[in-house]
């Protein structure tokens, strides 16, 4: 069986849950601070050690200090983001996803056992910055090593087990909202981080990164490891062909004896092809593509406009406004059951659950109904629940903004969450993925910090009218993802940048 035909081998499954158990963590340390919060930084008996003589009771914060030591994991995921192209890079996908989890053992660790406000702050820094780091080469990894048919279900695979932490985090956090217990909710990061430091060590480099490290039969053995006893010929030959040329990967299926070789010039040299390969044209176009920067890929028209598509979708992602609505779901269900704390606090944890439902439907469809066709209706979803819940708002109507809540919380889940992430890896050449990757993790990142920033502001001055800003921004990226998206499902890698080749000229 051709390995382009494969949806989902059992050993590329295994690699790609591997690397999903940062997300875990990722969506843990999101969630950490959402129930035991109160007690973390409110707590009756302050920084009193009646609990324990080695640590206080709780870590004493007014709002504005709290709210920070909250969002500082996203100057992490910021910091992270700038250099993470470079360490994937030069590491390899597989080292760098070993090396991340750095972060949230010393973070996790340094939270959970603080004596000091700013000991906390400085270990949601470190958790956030193996966020960050996470957030661009899990999705790598997972695009790399994928099959054709099974790339867009393993790809939100990311988002699910992000989605799972935060959901866990909650549900976890509630037993554990009292002192000194607080401390092991921060802590429970490290532990899957620890697990799968260990255990990456048992999964496939990626084939991609391998060639464009000049280690081809490496490269070769690492894909028929993922693909299992499938021909991996015509897979292996467009993946050569996407980084070293037509000439070269057209020798190689010629059958010479000793394969390709790539010399550290990074000229290629094929063994029965030589003379063919050194003539002209075919020399130049069986050349190694090195690493693109980011300047480099904004100047070439076709990685360019892969370039802008990607960074768009990200923008959207966070300005669609999924974060404001998460933030202000409490007082949104405070105003629908008259002040009653514990129905708001049911209603959030719901609100999570329907997120997680969601997702999962995104996991089930994405390679049936395609990245672009999801999108779209994930973006008409958001931009008219987010209508709804104006209005639900302003005439206080319980069912009618509980309802908008759930569903636009469905609609982002299905779509805006888990593609931005998946069509940064299937997108972008290989040559070209760190760059534009690391870009787009920082984009993020910054639209983040700058909804956690900006949109209390906003809804303080013009309360659920604000919602309505989403709800223009949704309707913008319809659009842009009607005229701009092609639909990547069912294609390789290289041939979703080849149908990009047009806007060269």
């Amino acid at each position: 069986m051709d390995s382009k035909e494969l949806r989902m081998p059992k050993y590329m499954v295994y690699c790609v849950l591997m690397a999903c158990l940062e997300a875990f963590s990722n969506g843990w340390v999101i969630g950490s601070s959402n129930v035991p919060g109160t007690v973390t930084h409110a707590c009756e008996t302050g920084m009193a050690h009646l609990s324990n003589k080695a640590l206080p009771d709780c870590l004493p914060m007014n709002t504005a200090l709290w709210g920070f030591a909250v969002s500082s994991f996203c100057v992490g995921g910021l910091i992270a983001s700038l250099f993470g192209g470079a360490v994937q890079e030069r590491l390899g996908r597989r080292l760098t996803i070993v090396v991340n989890n750095a972060g949230f053992i010393v973070g996790s660790l340094l939270c959970a056992v603080s004596v000091h406000q700013a000991m906390f702050i400085i270990g949601r820094i470190l958790c956030g910055l193996s966020c960050g780091l996470g957030s661009l080469v899990v999705p790598t990894y997972i695009g790399e090593v994928s099959t054709i048919k099974g790339r867009g279900t393993m790809g939100s695979c990311n988002q699910f087990l992000v989605v799972i932490g935060i959901l866990l985090s909650s549900v976890v956090g509630l037993p554990l909202a009292k002192v000194p217990l607080w401390r092991i909710n921060y802590a429970i990061p490290a532990f899957p981080a620890i697990f799968q430091s260990v255990m990456m060590s048992t999964c496939a480099e990626s084939p991609r990164w391998l060639i464009s490290r000049n280690r081809i039969d490496e490269a070769r053995a690492s894909l028929q490891r993922l693909r299992g006893d499938s021909n991996i010929e015509q897979e292996f030959y467009e993946i050569v062909e996407g980084q070293l040329g037509a000439s070269a990967a057209s020798a190689m299926l010629r059958g010479s004896d000793e394969g390709i070789k790539v010399t550290d010039s990074k000229d290629m040299s094929l063994s029965g092809a030589e003379g063919e390969l050194e003539k002209g044209d075919a020399a130049v176009d069986s050349a190694l593509r090195p690493p693109m920067s980011m300047w480099e890929v904004m100047k070439d028209p076709v990685t360019r406009r892969i370039g802008i598509t990607v960074f768009v979708h990200h923008i959207i992602q966070q300005l669609s406004g999924m974060n404001a609505v998460m933030y202000y779901s409490t007082n949104i269900f405070l105003l629908a059951f008259n002040g009653s704390e514990s129905m708001a606090q049911l209603m959030a944890i719901i609100t999570t659950i329907v997120n997680f439902a969601a997702t999962i439907v995104a996991v089930c469809v994405i390679d049936r109904f395609g990245r672009r066709v999801l999108l779209l209706i994930a973006e008409a979803g958001t931009c008219i629940f987010s209508v709804l819940l104006v209005i639900g708002y302003k005439t206080n109507t319980p069912g009618l903004l509980i309802a908008s809540v759930f569903l636009y919380v469905a609609s982002f889940a299905v779509g805006i969450g888990p593609i931005p992430w998946l069509i940064t890896s299937e997108m972008t050449p290989t040559y070209a993925a760190s760059s534009v990757g690391a870009a787009s993790t920082c984009i993020n990142w910054c639209m983040n910090f700058l909804i956690g920033q900006v949109f209390p502001v906003i809804f303080a001055a013009i309360q659920g009218w604000s919602f309505l800003i989403f709800a223009v921004i949704c309707l913008l990226a319809f659009a842009f993802t009607f005229l701009c998206l092609p639909e990547t499902k069912g294609r390789s890698l290289e041939s979703i940048v080849r149908g990009y080749e047009k806007y060269r000229k």
